[in-house]
């Protein structure tokens, strides 16, 4: 890879593993063998640990590669049918896994922004497709649970009603415009 290239992605500070997700990635496009280096790169260098394997849904990408080179070794990558479409597994040793939401790379930009916040902010107690029919409506990021569509209501697992969603402290976003486009996907 030539250059920089810019990864738009959001990862809960805490990494507290309560549900679904723990953050997003807004990709350019659907190709993973053009996309997946530079997430790959991104994580290691925010959490400084190495990505080992990468789960993806077969159906959702073309040009998967089985592996992907880094710094030092070769990532695997599996591509699965019963992984949700809307979510990409990274295998970090000490970590467990991560399971980011993908944004679907022609999302406009407020609704990629608000999608890669509220990914941090659910607390994993929503699911994907909920968090990006959300961030497609026009409220503020910053509404309770009970004033956003989609995110109201029940637990999807245990069905305990939510906590209000608060304000994000300025550190929470990491990794937007660190390494990736400006702007709206090509």
């Amino acid at each position: 890879m030539t250059g920089a290239k810019k990864v738009r992605f959001s990862l809960d500070p805490g990494l507290a593993r309560r549900g679904a997700v723990d953050g997003a990635w807004w990709p350019a496009g659907y190709d993973a063998g053009a996309e997946l280096p530079a997430l790959i790169a991104a994580i290691d260098r925010h959490l400084q640990r190495r990505v080992l394997r990468v789960g993806l849904h077969i159906d959702t990408w073309h040009n998967i590669p089985r592996r992907i080179a880094a710094p030092g070794r070769q990532v695997k990558v599996g591509w699965f049918r019963t992984i949700d479409p809307q979510v990409i597994n990274l295998i970090i040793p000490g970590i467990e896994h991560i399971n980011l939401l993908i944004v679907p790379p022609g999302t406009t930009p407020a609704a990629a922004a608000k999608a890669l916040d509220l990914a941090t902010r659910c607390r994993g107690r929503t699911r994907p497709s909920d968090i990006l029919t959300a961030a497609e409506h026009n409220g503020p990021a910053e509404a309770t649970g009970e004033q956003e569509p989609g995110l109201a209501g029940w637990d999807n697992e245990g069905g305990q009603s939510r906590q209000p969603v608060t304000a994000p402290r300025p550190d929470h976003l990491i990794g937007r415009g660190e390494l990736g486009h400006a702007g709206p996907p090509p």
